[in-house]
């Protein structure tokens, strides 16, 4: 199965009946998601926040760890899932959040998910239609779950099992980028620490490549083609025969790259609390520079 949609084929799923959409809509700094969502979405498409439902508290594991179990399978019971749901999740139009979503819901143990390629952007292109709405807060329940959430039909049964793919843990990162691939997504001048805009300390783990998500898909948001991926992957010495994982700020991009990844059929787990987890330990070393050069 493709992990990717376009416009035109979500359209002809939609006409078919029996797949749920999610709109994932987010912009780190920006605006609230609900206000994207509201400013326009696909019809019929509830919203999954990032935040609380996609990620937890910002804290010693990073600015976006895991999210609470209990509170994903909440959210995602008010957007109608259940465990056989057929999924397809959309942000604005890079897939950054809906990468993230894809590889959560996965986590989760939902098996039909796939992604929007060029989000709402791509299916405003296309010339589909666009709702927009401000949902009333969300509800506690059962009766009105679904409130304003822009057309769920009904409130879901999803049991969310968490583990259901492997997350790099903090222990397992000095081995992975010694012994594998560690690739920092992240973009080349805040891989090398000459800029820092998020984080409070720059640089990056020592031993990481940098191989920057954003080569990965096209001005438009698309996804390259699997053979410009696996190409581009080849540079950094992922061709499948060693353990790969992925890095970045948050855990966001890393999530990115991973499904960047598998769209060319090559595997990799997200470093989740990536970066901004690292260097919550002033012990831990920081690297440096093109070559990494290690200091701390």
């Amino acid at each position: 199965m493709s992990f990717l949609v376009s416009a035109h084929e979500l359209a002809r799923l939609l006409g078919a009946g029996g797949t749920r959409v999610l709109d994932v809509q987010f912009a780190l700094g920006g605006p609230p998601s609900i206000e994207l969502y509201a400013a326009g979405h696909i019809p019929g498409a509830p919203h999954l926040p990032l935040e609380p439902a996609l990620a937890g508290l910002a804290g010693e594991r990073g600015r976006h760890p895991l999210p609470d179990p209990e509170v994903l399978q909440e959210h995602l019971r008010r957007c109608g899932v259940d465990d056989d749901s057929s999924i397809v999740v959309y942000d604005q139009q890079t897939s950054l959040a809906a990468g993230r979503a894809w590889w959560i819901l996965r986590w989760a143990g939902l098996t039909d998910v796939r992604v929007l390629d060029g989000g709402l952007a791509a299916w405003v292109a296309a010339g589909f239609p666009v709702a927009t709405a401000s949902p009333a807060p969300m509800a506690t329940d059962q009766a009105d779950a679904t409130q304003g959430l822009g057309g769920a039909e009904g409130r879901g049964t999803v049991t969310v099992r968490p583990g259901s793919l492997p997350v790099l843990e903090l222990a397992d990162v000095p081995r992975v980028a010694a012994d594998g691939i560690l690739v920092d997504v992240r973009a080349p001048e805040r891989y090398r620490g000459e800029v820092e805009p998020i984080d409070p300390v720059a640089g990056h783990i020592p031993g990481a490549v940098n191989l920057p998500m954003g080569l990965m898909q096209h001005g438009d948001g698309t996804f390259r083609s699997p053979d410009e991926i696996r190409g581009l992957a080849a540079e950094a010495g992922i061709d499948g025969s060693t353990v790969v994982a992925t890095s970045c700020g948050s855990g966001v991009t890393a999530s990115q790259m991973v499904l960047a990844l598998a769209t060319a059929g090559l595997d990799a787990t997200p470093y989740i609390g990536s970066w901004s987890e690292w260097i919550t330990d002033p012990d831990r070393p920081i690297a440096t520079g093109p070559e990494g050069s290690t200091r701390g």
